[in-house]
């Protein structure tokens, strides 16, 4: 082995996760919003990216899903420019075009995406067939919101659906209803963000309380990643296909906690 790869720098020189970046953004190039033809058993799977990020960040995921044998619905949409409202709708529309059979499909979501999904759920599909796995849902909110939100800098980063993710009784997730559906939540237990650790009570990733991950009667299970990167974990995506097939996880499940909703 050469000194230039014991240092973690790729052939010609180019740092390692620069290449691996540069292989995430192929991967969304490759993968449109609606999937390639796909065998006509193959079960749909719908992607739903999380706050301030896009197609790209589930990129990775989408193809080993695909692997998996399923067709790969890769959504984008507004995640900082509209009211939950707004983007609920666009979720809508997206599966309108692509998903003849939406009651049917299964979906993978990353923190705010699953807010996003189980509005839609609530308001357009209640008796839902198909599974959901959330990963790093801030499903009883996120204490970093409570403390920045009322930062005008920051409520326009967030958007009004991000600044709307705090533990308050008006927030939106405190006003989602049970999950009436079948869904395993995965979420990490490591930060790389110290500042937002030190706000957050208990575990956490970064962004989200492993306690406030939970919702009632979902299968939780907790692995050691960040709220950026869980999504790009192979045993997570084993998980996800997992649940998907099955309805359970191969790890030990922890017993549901009290709250979330």
């Amino acid at each position: 082995m050469t000194g230039a790869r014991r240092s973690g720098l790729a052939r010609g020189g180019r740092p390692a996760a620069g290449c691996f970046l540069l292989r995430i953004g192929l991967l969304a190039l490759a993968a449109g919003s609606c999937a390639p033809p796909a065998p006509p058993d193959a079960k749909t799977v719908v992607l739903v990216h999380g706050l301030g990020r896009t197609r790209a960040s589930m990129a990775l995921l989408g193809r080993r899903l695909g692997d998996a044998g399923y067709r790969v619905v890769n959504v984008g949409y507004p995640s900082t420019r509209l009211p939950m409202e707004a983007l609920v709708d666009t979720l809508r529309a997206r599966l309108v075009e692509c998903c003849p059979e939406p009651e049917r499909v299964h979906f993978v979501t990353h923190s705010m995406g699953g807010i996003v999904v189980r509005r839609y759920l609530a308001e357009y599909s209640p008796e839902h067939q198909g599974r959901v796995v959330m990963l790093s849902p801030p499903s009883q909110g996120s204490e970093v919101i409570d403390v920045f939100s009322d930062s005008p800098l920051l409520r326009r980063l967030l958007g009004p659906s991000g600044a709307a993710l705090g533990t308050d009784s008006s927030s939106i997730p405190s006003r989602l209803g049970p999950a009436r559906f079948q869904l395993g939540v995965i979420t990490g237990s490591r930060s790389v963000n110290p500042i937002n650790s030190w706000l957050i009570p208990g575990p956490d990733d970064g962004k989200v309380a492993v306690a406030r991950a939970r919702v009632a009667g979902a299968a939780f299970l907790v692995v050691p990643a960040t709220h950026p990167f869980i999504m790009n974990r192979r045993d997570v995506a084993r998980e996800v296909v997992s649940f998907l097939r099955t309805g359970r996880f191969t790890r030990q499940e922890l017993p549901d906690g009290t709250g979330g909703g």
